[in-house]
């Protein structure tokens, strides 16, 4: 082979190779690089605080109301994943949830979505699977519009522009009634995720609440 000049300096060396003719040729890839971290950086999204979480005891008082509410009650089918998708309102500083179960604990996170609102619309979006791209199976929920999902379940993998705020696990949504809020980290869409997919037996009733303060 010829003798080629490898480049100096710290970075990381491109050796390309002709399948054909065997030819090799050296890039640097130092520039390139830079480059690229440097984008990556700003793409990444701030860290989100921690929420603020609470039980409270009134099970009764709080199923009875939402029971009355026209999208205050739902089923969790087994092996689903419901998402609520939240934009933040521009009158709001702060989202706040409340929500409890019969009989049976249910999985719950939140996740963060930095994109430009367009609709103050709640969304809910209905999943039976954790891939990311099939979207085949939403649900709509009566009063409320489906929307794309990007983290279903409890998988932890999202795309750079979303933040986990708290991760998914189980809750005793069935002995008290578990509330939280968060102050908005900025524009963009909130994503309470009630997951159900350990479940191979038993759907779950939901009764929540969603507001702003």
């Amino acid at each position: 082979l010829t003798s080629y000049h490898v480049p100096q300096g710290i970075g990381d060396i491109v050796m390309i190779q002709s399948d054909h003719t065997g030819a090799v040729d050296i890039l640097s890839a130092e520039l390139e690089t830079a480059d690229l971290l440097g984008e990556q950086r700003k793409a990444q999204p701030p860290p989100l605080a921690a929420p603020t979480m609470w039980t409270t005891e009134k099970m009764k008082e709080f199923k009875a109301k939402m029971g009355k509410e026209k999208n205050g009650r739902m089923v969790v089918k087994r092996g689903e994943v419901v998402t609520v998708r939240v934009p933040t309102h521009p009158d709001g500083k702060c989202i706040c949830w409340e929500f409890a179960t019969d009989d049976y604990d249910i999985g719950f996170g939140v996740y963060f979505d930095w994109t430009t609102v367009t609709s103050t619309a709640i969304t809910v979006q209905v999943s039976e699977s954790s891939d990311e791209e099939d979207e085949e199976d939403d649900e709509e929920i009566e009063g409320l519009s489906p929307a794309g999902d990007v983290e279903r379940g409890s998988k932890s993998y999202l795309r750079s522009r979303y933040g986990e705020i708290m991760p998914v696990y189980r809750r005793n949504s069935h002995r008290e009634v578990q509330a939280g809020s968060h102050e908005y980290p900025g524009e963009g869409i909130y994503l309470l995720k009630f997951d159900n997919s350990y479940s191979l037996l038993r759907n779950k009733t939901l009764f929540f609440h969603v507001y702003y303060t």
